[in-house]
């Protein structure tokens, strides 16, 4: 079978050749004429038009000039080495001509170039060459007129450009080899790195590889969406996106090909996500859990609170699917403090009043004692029995926990990784909730699926207390069902935000010893655990010294815990902390998750600059968990940079923590939202940005939602080309929603 253009290497590709096809390779994961076409620009100059060099102000951002060569000068270490102007380069022709010897400079000592250039309003500028200076100075022939473009800058007063791109004046890019590049008004600028330009792939030569690609592979490209899409969408064909991506003949039929391919993008992301889901929904048994019980009762019952509105909300779309007769796989997203325990233990129960035990698996020892503790509070009323299993669980309890587990005395276990042993057994396994879910890997959670010895799968409650936005919720979970509690439990205290530099430290610690005056207690958070040759923030060694000094024994007493002491210190520590032994915690990031002290106040973040918006919204969700009035204080150096200052107005700002990871990931992008992503996306999106293209991912999703109701297995002649799309290795997009 002939192999298609698409599918042909990129070595062959006129222009490329083994040694650029490598670095294509290693630097941007192009293989294939198909690869290429679909490594899109990420943005677009306007070289349609000059200007003159009189109207040119530093601040523009590229700029395209006519100029002739009026003069060039090459300067060495001790300054000008030659100057040449256009006289000179006729009358050393002349003398050539006639016999004489034209002088060719020595390059090995030059160090910069500088062409005086002049528009046909006589204006003049000048443009500087720090490389490639011999080849710039033989082709910058005083008296042969160019186009310039780069970016206008000012140096002693004057403007310039320095490395600017130079054409003929006649010339199509200077395409020797390959196709020429198709006439237009808007010039893509692809992604690059330094070892493709020091290779020779500029932008200039992106653009022609790019022009040769489209030329050979368009013919044996297929349209790769249905036509009862594309007139429901209004979305243009794939050859006319590629070609209008590449070299965009106006920015409307621009803005027509970014929509189709990200569309296109979009709604193969959802499709597929949706089918798994669809074909597990139709196929895959669960147990059924039809009634309540008298657990759950007993414990509702005896609450001292009331449950919110959105906890009713998510514990009602829960019992739905206990008792569906399908599995139930259900993410469940809560801001910190928003009582996501709780449903967790009412989930639990309901298990229990079905015949079937759960576990409730978390990511650290400190967040699984809590539970614990939380749990056995609330199931006591209920007569449940909970056990809590982690790596310093002692033998004869541990001995204790297997055996209850398995003859099904024990309810509910509770643990980190120590529940994914071999030897933990359980007798009839209904329920897995898993806490960060992120935390664990596919393996692991694996494990935990298979200790379901009743021949059906467990139902799955996957929690976080990471807001994740909507639009990356759909995405990472989209064959998850989503809750979201959404609302605090009422008494909740807002938490008041402040910035402060080092000049107000003084000033932090009075208030720090006010509150600890007041029986309040303080948190101090460092990004730092040992000293960093390449960055000077703060370190918890340094802090902690500083704090001793500033709040010496006694009467004040200060606790330290980071993530390389061992269980016991760090329980220890801990543990006198949550008791009121301890008035500080010093302590990095290990806290973000799970520490639960009511008691406390004030959260000082120390080098909040170093910090992802998530990461220190977590941070700030462990105080304001009392009735008291706290504060969280963000502290910096004075000069951050522009981001990490937004950042900081922000966490200021709000403390709705979905609004945050929305601006997060607007600011970051989706790959480095803190606790979504260590799995990563799962396709890579060459075009589409979840952050930026909400609206089109719904719309996306919408269409993939529509398609699979009228058609669950893609099995109609007017979905066939969504069926081969399917087949293609990028679409084998792993099922998010089990623990497997």
């Amino acid at each position: 079978m002939e192999k298609k253009a698409t599918e042909t290497d990129i070595t062959y590709l006129p222009g490329v050749g083994p040694r650029r096809a490598e670095l294509l390779r290693k630097e941007l994961g192009i293989s294939t004429f198909g690869d290429l076409i679909r490594f899109y620009p990420f943005r677009y100059l306007d070289r349609s038009s000059t200007v003159r060099i009189a109207d040119i102000v530093p601040d523009m951002a590229y700029v395209q000039i006519r100029a002739k060569v009026v003069r060039r000068e090459l300067y060495g270490a001790a300054g000008l080495i030659e100057a040449e102007e256009a006289g000179q380069a006729q009358s050393s022709e002349r003398a050539e001509d006639s016999g004489g010897s034209g002088q060719t400079p020595r390059f090995n000592s030059v160090k910069r170039m500088r062409a005086i250039i002049e528009d046909e309003d006589g204006s003049r500028m000048e443009t500087v060459y720090f490389k490639g200076i011999k080849w710039m100075y033989e082709k910058l022939e005083p008296g042969r007129t160019f186009i310039f473009f780069g970016r206008p800058t000012s140096f002693n007063g004057r403007i310039n450009m320095v490395h600017p791109e130079v054409d003929a004046a006649s010339d199509n890019a200077g395409a020797k080899r390959g196709a020429r590049i198709p006439e237009g008004c808007l010039t893509g600028i692809y992604p690059s790195t330094d070892r493709l330009r020091n290779g020779g792939i500029t932008e200039k030569v992106m653009n022609r590889l790019q022009a040769t690609a489209l030329e050979a592979t368009l013919p044996d490209v297929k349209e790769s969406l249905p036509e009862h899409l594309l007139k429901k969408m209004e979305l243009v064909p794939i050859h006319y996106a590629l070609r209008n991506i590449h070299f965009p003949v106006s920015q409307d039929a621009l803005a027509k090909a970014r929509r189709r391919l990200k569309f296109e993008e979009l709604f193969y992301l959802q499709l597929s996500l949706l089918k798994q889901k669809y074909v597990r929904s139709r196929s895959e048994h669960g147990i059924r859990m039809p009634k309540v019980g008298a657990a759950f009762n007993r414990c509702y019952e005896s609450l001292p609170f009331q449950l919110t509105g959105a906890q009713k909300k998510v514990i009602t779309e829960i019992r739905e699917d206990m008792r569906s007769g399908h599995q139930m796989n259900r993410l469940l997203q809560g801001d910190v403090g928003s009582g996501k325990t709780m449903v967790a233990v009412l989930t639990a129960l309901i298990a229990i009043g079905n015949g079937y035990q759960a576990c409730i698996m978390a990511p650290t020892e400190v967040l699984a004692q809590q539970h614990f503790r939380n749990i056995s509070k609330y199931v006591e009323p209920a007569g449940v029995k909970v056990v809590l299993l982690t790596g310093s669980s002692r033998t004869a309890e541990r001995r204790a926990a297997h055996q209850g587990l398995e003859d099904g005395s024990i309810q509910i276990a509770v643990g980190t990784h120590a529940l994914l042993e071999d030897n933990v057994l359980f007798r009839n396994l209904g329920l897995a909730v898993i806490d960060e879910q992120h935390r664990f890997g596919v393996e692991q959670r694996a494990r935990l699926w298979r200790k379901s010895t009743c021949g059906l799968p467990p139902h799955v409650l996957v929690m976080t207390a990471t807001p994740i936005p909507r639009t990356l919720a759909m995405t990472l979970y989209g064959d998850l069902d989503v809750s979201v509690i959404d609302e605090l439990p009422p008494g909740r205290k807002p938490v008041l935000t402040m910035h402060a530099t080092e000049g107000k430290r003084g000033a932090l610690y009075k208030f720090m010893r006010d509150q600890i005056a007041a029986g309040r207690q303080v948190f101090v958070v460092y990004p730092l655990i040992f000293e960093s040759q390449k960055m000077d923030y703060k370190n918890l060694e340094q802090g902690y010294e500083q704090i001793m000094q500033a709040f010496p024994f006694p009467p004040y007493r200060t606790a330290i815990v980071h993530g390389q002491q061992s269980n016991e210190d760090k329980k220890f520590n801990m543990d006198a902390f949550a008791a009121g032994r301890a008035d500080i915690l010093v302590a990095t990031s290990v806290i973000e998750v799970g520490v639960d002290v009511p008691n406390a106040s004030v959260m000082v973040i120390e080098s909040a600059e170093r910090f992802g918006l998530s990461q220190l919204h977590q941070l700030r969700g462990r105080v304001g968990r009392g009735s008291e009035k706290s504060y969280c204080v963000l502290m910096t150096g004075h000069k951050i940079s522009e981001e990490s200052r937004k950042r900081i107005d922000l966490m200021c700002a709000t403390e709705n923590g979905f609004e945050l990871a929305e601006e997060d990931m607007k600011m970051r992008g989706p790959g480095d939202l803190e606790g979504t992503q260590q799995s990563g996306l799962p396709v890579t999106l060459s075009i589409a940005s979840l952050a930026r293209d909400g609206l089109l991912l719904n719309e996306a999703r919408q269409c993939a939602e529509a398609v699979l109701r009228d058609d669950p297995t893609l099995s109609s002649d007017k979905n066939e080309v969504l069926r081969e799309e399917l087949r293609k290795d990028k679409y084998n997009i792993r099922d998010y929603s089990k623990i497997s």
